[in-house]
């Protein structure tokens, strides 16, 4: 009995001195809401870009149109990007967003459009669902300009360049403090032009 208690008291003080770990909580989010309307967005991103903040800051660069990965490794301002939003344009269709982490390595922002077609070719839904994963996959395989967004670390000196490039459509960077992973990401997609909101899905793969 007395080494019961010792041991209960042990695991006791082990729990109170070890407390169990709390989850990560997503408080930070880059890219607009749902049913935020885009001028509005384009004036909070453009509002966020603080030359005097500290360096280096997480952000996401929206395209509009989308673009190839080369063009986004010819981006100003050298960011660094950490992932990749793909989305395949298809009139009248509603064509799922894929994520794709990249390293440093230039050759991860390369094969990034193989990844995501991988990716949409194990796809899994209705028919429809189904034909629109593989559709899409397959104009990534070919190399579509298909990047709506990247999520990049960049020097806040250099995001008012990077927002300036012809081919970006909005900059917006997080506060100083945002750790990697622990913020959520919705690119201002090309088709969003008055409000933020899924648009018709009538059209055919």
């Amino acid at each position: 009995m007395a080494a019961t208690a010792v041991l209960a008291s042990a695991v006791l003080a082990a729990g109170l001195l070890t407390p169990p770990r709390t989850a990560t909580v997503r408080t930070d989010t880059l890219g607009p809401d749902h049913g935020e309307p885009v001028p509005g967005y384009l004036a909070r991103a453009a509002a966020s870009l603080d030359p005097a903040g500290a360096d280096p800051r997480w952000g996401l660069v929206s395209f509009a149109p989308p673009v190839t990965v080369e063009q986004v490794a010819e981006l100003p301002g050298d960011p660094r990007v950490a992932q990749v939003l793909f989305r395949v344009p298809i009139d009248r269709v509603q064509t799922p967003l894929v994520a794709v982490d990249v390293s440093e390595h230039p050759e991860a922002l390369r094969r990034a459009p193989a990844v995501a077609a991988g990716r949409l070719r194990s796809a899994m839904g209705n028919d429809r669902a189904v034909r629109v994963a593989a559709a899409s996959a397959g104009r990534l395989a070919d190399g579509c300009a298909c990047v709506v967004g990247v999520v990049v670390r960049v020097a806040t000196a250099e995001a008012s360049r990077l927002a300036a490039a012809p081919e970006v459509r909005s900059v917006e960077l997080l506060p100083p403090d945002a750790v990697a992973g622990a913020f959520s990401v919705n690119p201002l997609l090309p088709e969003h032009v008055d409000v933020v909101a899924p648009g018709p899905d009538d059209g055919e793969p």
